[in-house]
């Protein structure tokens, strides 16, 4: 499996910083993120980022997957039909932008029932979120084709598609190689196994997140550093194995520390590379 970290892991800073600090920790590519504003945003041109996506040519990293934090505010449940029209919108760019910069996966939420740290006023009956979600992802399914991008839907606290069956038939009923999961291991210890996800998914998994919790901490203070929580990682590593997984693994460490941040990356790559079996 390739080694790589998710750049919400990193310091304040610019992507060219983000990337040397990886580099110089031993990870082999960053995930990046398209926001509402700065270097990589909505507003960015594709000549500004096809330069992010030399500078890390020049520094031999791989960006392999982009994900984004505007999937809270424009989700494509939302009772609002504009701001549906606005999230596959984002969607449609976010998948540009993945092609521009040489990654070949997106990391999308597909909808939300109610989401605790944003927007809690937001309600959406599970089976409406459910049709929604189908429909504006089998609307974007051509264009992640022609752009030979697959979109990826993460499991994450936004009270759907919360066992790992139910993921597999939501991605089936789909029917596109261009659409599976993009597994957050940490995300699946308040009510499940990260091990039962992997072997159910199966050829499903687009890509993975590697983070860690401790359940007896709830809530978002229950992530911890990898090996520091719950999670069975040499369970985790077995059932990959069992898959053919050989993918992307990306560490997502939120939150991060709150002095001397960039520890965590380094701390990070270590911890991996145990995990992996690199050390």
């Amino acid at each position: 499996m390739k080694k790589g970290i998710n750049i919400w892991s990193f310091p304040a800073g610019s992507i060219r910083d983000s990337l040397a600090l990886a580099r110089d920790a031993g990870f082999e590519g960053v995930e990046l993120a398209l926001n509402g504003e700065g270097e990589l945003s909505m507003e960015s041109s594709d000549k500004e980022i096809k330069e992010i996506r030399k500078t890390a040519e020049d520094m031999g990293l791989a960006l392999y997957s982009l994900s984004s934090g505007l999937c809270w505010e424009l989700r494509l449940s939302d009772d609002d039909k504009v701001m549906r029209e606005r999230a596959k919108d984002m969607i449609k760019r976010q998948l540009e932008c993945a092609k521009l910069i040489g990654a070949d996966t997106i990391l999308v939420v597909p909808g939300a029932v109610n989401v605790s740290f944003s927007h809690p006023e937001k309600k959406v009956a599970y089976d409406v979120v459910y049709e929604r979600a189908l429909e504006g992802l089998s609307e974007l399914e051509p264009y992640a084709r022609s752009l030979g991008v697959s979109i990826g839907l993460e499991n994450v606290w936004n009270k759907f598609l919360i066992s790992p069956m139910e993921m597999r038939d939501f991605i089936d009923k789909l029917g596109s190689e261009y659409i599976g999961s993009y597994l957050d291991i940490g995300n699946t210890l308040y009510c499940s196994y990260p091990e039962d996800w992997i072997r159910i998914l199966g050829n499903r998994i687009k890509k993975v997140h590697f983070k860690d919790y401790r359940i007896e901490a709830g809530g978002l203070h229950g992530f911890v550093d990898l090996l520091a929580g719950d999670v069975d990682y040499p369970e985790v590593v077995k059932a990959l194995g069992e898959i053919g997984y050989d993918g992307w693994v990306s560490a997502e460490m939120i939150p991060n520390y709150k002095h001397h941040t960039e520890a965590i990356i380094y701390n990070t790559s270590f911890a991996m590379d145990k995990i992996l079996g690199r050390k």
